[in-house]
C-alpha cells in the first residue's frame, strides 16, 4: 500500500509540474494579450509594459522546458514577445539582442507551424514589427550615408512587405547608392525598381528615369532606351523623360527610332505643341552632337561637313519649334530653344567673320551682315522668351549674347546687371 501511494504521490506531482509549465505558457500567452491591448492606450501604457515583462519572464520558463518548448505556440509567443521589446527598449544593445531572440523564435515557429498555421497572424503581425524596426535602422543608415547598411536593413523590411512600394522603392534606392562603391549592387537595384515599375507606385515616371540611368551606368543602353521609351509611352507628357529618350537615343545611334517614334505620336495628335517642341528638341540635341563631334575633328574638310550637318539639324530644330508656336504662341521653352537654334549660327558666323585675315575685307564685310541678320531672326524670340520668364537665367543669358553679337554693350551691360540680381542660376 505504500508503494502505491508513493507512486501515486509521484503522478501527482509529475502532472502538477507539466501543469506549471503549461500555466507559464497561459501566462505568458495572457500577458503578451493584455500588452497588445493596454500598449495603445496612454492611460494603460505602464501596465502594459508591466504586463510585457511578466509575459517574457514567462515565455522564458515555458522555452526551457520539455512539455512545452518545442510547441508552435511557444515559439510564436517568443517571437512576439521579443518582437514587442524591440519596440518598447530604448536602449540600442537590448534592441539588436532582442531582435535576434525574436527573429530567430519567429523562423522556428514559422518552420513548426507551416501546416495548422494556428498561429499565423501572430507570427506576421511580430515580423512587421520586427520590419519597422528594420526600416528605422535604414532610414538612419542611410542619412549616415552607410548605403550598404541601409540596403540590409531596407533589404530585410522588403522580404516581410514584398508587396509595399515602399519598401521596394527604399530598398532600391538604397542599393542605388550604393552601387557606388560597390558595382554588384547595380543589378539590385534594377530589379528592385523594375519590379516597382509592375506596381501603382505613385512616382513611377521618375523611376523610370531613374532604372534608365542605371542601365547607363552599366553600359546598357539598349535596356536603357528600352525603359525609357516605355516611360515615355506611358507618361507622354512628362518633359524628363522625354529629354532623357532623345539623350539616350542620340548615345545609341537610334536616332531615326527616336525620330519616327515621335512622328507617329504627331500624327495621332497633331494638336500637341508639346510634340512639335520634343522633335525639334531631338534635332537641337543632335546639332549639339556635331558640335561635339567638331571639337574632336582636325580635318578641315571633315569639319565643314559636320559645320553644315550641324546647321541642317538647327534649321530642323527651328522649323519644329515654329510649329509648337503656332500653337501656342506663349510656349516659353519653344521661345527659348527657338532663339537659341537661330542664335547659334549667328554666333558661328561672327566668330567666323573675325577670323579671317585683313586683306578679305569684302569677305569679311559679308559674313558680318549675314551674321547680324541671323542675330535679328533670332532677336523677337529671345525678347518673347525673357517677358515670359524676366528671371530665367537661360532667357536673360541669350538675350545678352544677342546684344554683345550685334555690339550694343550698353543693352548687354544692362541684361548682365538682371543677371547677377538674380544671385546666380
Amino acid at each position: 500500500m505504500k508503494i502505491k501511494l508513493f507512486m501515486t504521490g509521484l503522478i501527482g506531482l509529475v502532472s502538477v509540474a507539466a501543469f506549471a509549465q503549461k500555466g507559464e505558457l497561459n501566462n505568458a500567452k495572457e500577458k503578451y494579450d493584455s500588452y497588445a491591448v493596454e500598449r495603445g492606450n496612454k492611460i494603460t501604457k505602464v501596465q502594459g509594459v508591466k504586463d510585457l515583462a511578466d509575459a517574457k519572464t514567462s515565455i522564458d520558463k515555458a522555452s526551457v522546458n520539455e512539455k512545452t518548448a518545442m510547441l508552435p505556440l511557444t515559439y510564436a509567443l517568443k517571437g512576439a514577445i521579443y518582437a514587442a521589446e524591440v519596440s518598447e527598449d530604448s536602449v540600442p544593445a537590448n534592441k539588436a539582442a532582442n531582435f535576434v531572440i525574436a527573429s530567430d523564435a519567429l523562423r522556428k515557429a514559422k518552420s513548426l507551424d507551416s501546416t495548422k498555421q494556428e498561429n499565423k497572424t501572430m507570427i506576421h503581425d511580430s515580423y512587421l514589427s520586427l520590419a519597422s524596426y528594420k526600416f528605422e535602422m535604414g532610414r538612419t543608415a542611410f542619412q549616415d550615408k552607410k548605403y550598404e547598411e541601409a540596403y540590409k536593413s531596407f533589404d530585410f523590411y522588403r522580404q516581410i512587405a514584398p508587396d509595399d512600394t515602399l519598401a521596394l522603392y527604399v530598398t532600391g534606392l538604397s542599393a542605388a547608392n550604393a552601387a557606388a562603391s560597390n558595382p554588384k549592387y547595380y543589378s539590385i537595384a534594377i530589379d528592385s525598381y523594375g519590379k516597382l515599375l509592375n506596381t501603382n507606385y505613385s512616382n513611377n515616371a521618375t523611376i523610370y528615369y531613374d532604372l534608365s540611368s542605371l542601365y547607363l551606368a552599366t553600359k546598357d543602353t539598349t535596356n536603357a532606351l528600352k525603359v525609357v521609351g516605355d516611360g515615355v509611352a506611358k507618361y507622354p507628357s512628362n518633359n524628363n523623360l522625354r529629354r532623357r529618350e532623345i539623350e539616350i537615343g542620340l548615345m545609341s545611334g537610334k536616332l531615326d527610332i527616336l525620330i519616327a517614334k515621335i512622328q507617329s505620336a504627331i500624327a495621332a495628335d497633331p494638336k500637341n505643341k508639346t510634340l512639335y517642341y520634343y522633335m525639334g528638341l531631338t534635332y537641337s540635341q543632335t546639332a549639339e552632337s556635331y558640335t561635339a563631334q567638331q571639337k574632336k575633328t582636325k580635318v578641315p574638310a571633315d569639319k565643314a561637313a559636320l559645320e553644315q550637318k550641324k546647321l541642317d539639324a538647327y534649321h530642323l530644330a527651328a522649323e519644329q519649334y515654329k510649329k509648337a508656336l503656332e500653337i501656342d504662341p506663349e510656349y516659353f521653352e519653344a521661345n527659348l530653344n527657338l532663339g537659341y537654334v537661330l542664335l547659334n549660327p549667328a554666333i558661328d558666323e561672327y566668330n567666323a567673320a573675325n577670323q579671317l585675315p585683313s586683306s578679305k575685307q569684302k569677305e569679311y564685310e559679308a559674313a558680318i551682315a549675314k551674321s547680324k541678320a541671323d542675330f535679328e531672326s533670332a532677336r523677337p524670340y529671345l525678347e518673347k522668351a525673357v517677358a515670359l520668364m524676366p528671371k530665367s537665367y537661360d532667357a536673360l543669358n541669350n538675350l545678352k549674347t544677342y546684344y554683345l553679337g550685334t555690339q550694343n554693350t550698353t543693352k548687354a551691360n544692362e541684361i548682365q546687371k538682371q543677371i547677377d540680381a538674380l544671385g546666380g542660376k
